[in-house]
């Protein structure tokens, strides 16, 4: 179940709510009791780090690229093999 976060636009009060998707949203703020209790937008915490699936299976410097060497701009007429650098 995902944690959101409202805010009451009247008094300031804020809190995350532990919800159902299905759920409706709240309205009534649990501090002053008026209905300006707002679901807020916010980031979501999810990362991705370390050697896990994005290293293993994008990361990999075959994945459709050739490292022809030198001459990387083949489709540039001012290209030098030499210095691999185009003008």
């Amino acid at each position: 179940m995902p944690i959101y976060a409202y805010r009451c636009e009247e008094c300031g009060f804020s809190k995350d709510v532990l919800q159902k998707l299905s759920d409706k949203p709240l309205t009534v703020c649990p501090s002053c009791g008026k209905e300006s209790f707002k679901k807020q937008l916010t980031a979501a915490a999810f990362q991705l780090k370390g050697t896990g699936w994005y290293e293993t299976d994008f990361k990999n410097s075959h994945s459709g690229h050739s490292d022809a060497g030198p001459s990387a701009c083949s489709c540039c007429p001012m290209s030098n093999p030499d210095t691999g650098t185009c003008g």
